[in-house]
């Protein structure tokens, strides 16, 4: 399995968005869904802190979640532009494998 993990602070008037946009039924996933190897994703909200939000996807391998982004690099940039404005601050934290 690979995992990729991002960290992102939400201004609360873009939580809802953020939340339907970033959730496991979300365009994001809808998005990733397009790739039988994709295999789900997290959205965990901090319990200390408000507007702070870690997305878990997972993948089957490393291979495939790199054939899914050049496959699907024009859609995932337009989505990722779309989203620009829900977040202030958004940070790749990793990415894992088992």
């Amino acid at each position: 399995m690979f995992v990729v993990v991002w960290q992102f602070e939400v201004a609360e008037q873009h939580i809802a968005a953020f939340e339907a946009a970033y959730g496991p039924d979300g365009a994001w996933a809808q998005l990733f869904r397009s790739s039988p190897r994709y295999m789900g994703t997290e959205l965990l909200r901090d319990a200390y802190i408000p507007g702070s939000y870690l997305t878990v996807d997972r993948w089957a391998s490393e291979d495939d979640f790199r054939a899914f982004r050049k496959d699907h690099d024009r859609d995932y940039e337009a989505l990722d532009r779309s989203c620009d404005a829900l977040t202030s601050r958004e940070t790749r934290i990793g990415a894992y494998t088992d």
